[in-house]
C-alpha cells in the first residue's frame, strides 16, 4: 500500500510518516505542490501547517486536485481538515479558545470506521489558532472537544476524512489506531 504525506509546513509531518512507515506502508514525504498524477497513491495524508486560512480562498499547493471525486481516500490533519473543509464549501474561522496541548475529545458517532477501536471519550493532542466552523455540506462531524465542535468530520459518501487534532504524536490516545482505521478504509 502506497499513501504518501503532503507536507503542508506541519511541526510533525514526519511524524505522520512514520506512524505511517511503522505500519508497514510505502510512504513519503511530498510537497503540496506535487501534482496528483506523480502521487500513484491508495490513500494521502494531508499534514498540518502554521498557515491561518481564516477568512482566505487562496490555494494550498496542489491540495484541491487531492480531492477530486476519483475516489481517492484522504485523511486531512489540522491545517489539512481546515482546508478539506473550506474545499467543500464550509468555513474556517479563528477559534474562540485555542487549543494547544492536550485535549478531551469526545467521539459523537463510535460506531464510525475511523474510530473503531477506541472510546466515546480520550484524549487528543491539539495544536490551531483556527478551526472549522461550518461544516461543508455532505460531512458529517464525528468529534468534538469542550472548545472546538469539529475535531473530526468525514464526508457522506466518498473517503474523506479530517481531524484537527494530531493523531501522529505520542500524547494522543488511540493515535496508531486511527492510522490503521485510516489504512483499512484505504482497502475497502
Amino acid at each position: 500500500m502506497r499513501v504518501p504525506v503532503v507536507d503542508n509546513g506541519g511541526q510533525w509531518t514526519h511524524r505522520e510518516y512514520r506512524v505511517l512507515r511503522d505500519l508497514g506502508v510505502e510512504t513519503r514525504i511530498v510537497p503540496n505542490t506535487t501534482p496528483r498524477e506523480e502521487l500513484d497513491a491508495d490513500g494521502v495524508v494531508l499534514s498540518g501547517g502554521a498557515l491561518s486560512l481564516e477568512g482566505k480562498d487562496d490555494p494550498l499547493g496542489n491540495e484541491g486536485s487531492y480531492l477530486r471525486d476519483d475516489g481517492l481516500p484522504v485523511l486531512a490533519i489540522c491545517l489539512g481538515h481546515e482546508f478539506l473543509a473550506r474545499h467543500f464549501g464550509g468555513k474556517v474561522a479563528r477559534s474562540a479558545s485555542p487549543e494547544f496541548g492536550r485535549v478531551r475529545l469526545t467521539v459523537e458517532d463510535p460506531s464510525h470506521p475511523l474510530f473503531a477501536g477506541t472510546e466515546g471519550e480520550f484524549w487528543v493532542w491539539a495544536s490551531h489558532n483556527d478551526e472549522v466552523s461550518e461544516l461543508p455540506e455532505g460531512f458529517v462531524a464525528l468529534a468534538h472537544s469542550p472548545s472546538c465542535r469539529v475535531e473530526a468530520m468525514a464526508h457522506r459518501t466518498r473517503p474523506v476524512w479530517g481531524v484537527q487534532f494530531h493523531p501522529e504524536v505520542e500524547p494522543t490516545e488511540h493515535g496508531r489506531q486511527l492510522f490503521e482505521n485510516f489504512l483499512a478504509l484505504c482497502r475497502r
